[in-house]
């Protein structure tokens, strides 16, 4: 087993049917990934079922308690802070409702860590399209946008919304995070162009998204429409790395 330091970030709003059943079995791989849950003030008592697994993961699950729902790109950074300060090698952002399979996490980190990219991306489109249980319009508006977006930016990823990603510390380490601006799914692609403009190697790995079966859904409209003003200002935008 390397001894590198894996870190799998889950941000939670009212994850209660799934919290359990995702820790247990992001750390049921042989791989030895911590988790660092960020929740935000979720009312379902998603934190306090953390805090209980605590006690038997005392040295590999880890939460962070914020007072309301402010946003997954601020979520993210939060982990991302947190990541680089306790010196994790290799950080993977996933959802917590089994949308990412996580028996799919060693996949993402081999792709960096042994096949030398910067970013890893778990992709619904690079092999055609691999999701489950969405509605055609949905996966449409999705693999379209990743198609616009693309073409816009010049970026050369298929799934430039995913949010099934691992990062090496390095990368992180020199995104300047107070110069991103999107908080919603946007996050997403402005995280990605970044590390393309700053000059990281970009892997995608194909994995097959399947749709929420427990809770809500927290997609909104509102959230597509952030993506797609903020890409506009993407490609008007210099990147630089933090100082």
């Amino acid at each position: 087993m390397s001894s590198d330091r894996k870190l799998v970030i889950i941000p939670t709003y009212n994850e209660k049917e799934n919290i359990e059943k995702i820790i247990r079995k992001v750390r049921s791989q042989e791989d030895d990934f911590h988790i660092l849950v960020i929740d935000d003030g979720s009312p379902d008592g998603t934190a306090s079922i953390v805090k209980g697994l605590m006690a038997e993961f005392p040295d590999s699950l880890f939460i962070v308690e914020r007072t309301g729902k402010l946003g997954l790109g601020t979520a993210y950074i939060a982990g991302f802070k947190w990541a680089i300060e306790h010196q994790y090698d290799y950080i993977t952002e996933m959802d917590a409702d089994f949308s990412h399979n996580p028996d799919d996490l060693p996949r993402l980190y081999r792709a960096c860590a042994e096949d030398g990219a910067d970013v890893s991306i778990g992709s619904r489109y690079c092999k055609g399209i691999s999701v489950i249980n969405w509605p055609i319009g949905r996966v449409v508006m999705s693999y379209f946008a990743s198609t616009d977006v693309r073409t816009v930016l010049g970026m050369r990823v298929f799934d430039t919304t995913a949010g099934f990603v691992c990062y090496r510390r390095k990368v992180l380490e020199t995104i300047d995070f107070d110069r991103v601006k999107m908080k919603g799914y946007g996050f997403q692609i402005e995280m990605k162009y970044t590390s393309y403009k700053l000059g990281f190697k970009i892997a995608e790995v194909p994995i097959i998204f399947v749709d929420r079966t427990e809770g809500v859904s927290k997609m909104s409209s509102g959230i597509f429409g952030e993506a797609f003003w903020g890409v506009m200002g993407l490609k008007l935008r210099r990147i630089k790395p933090r100082q």
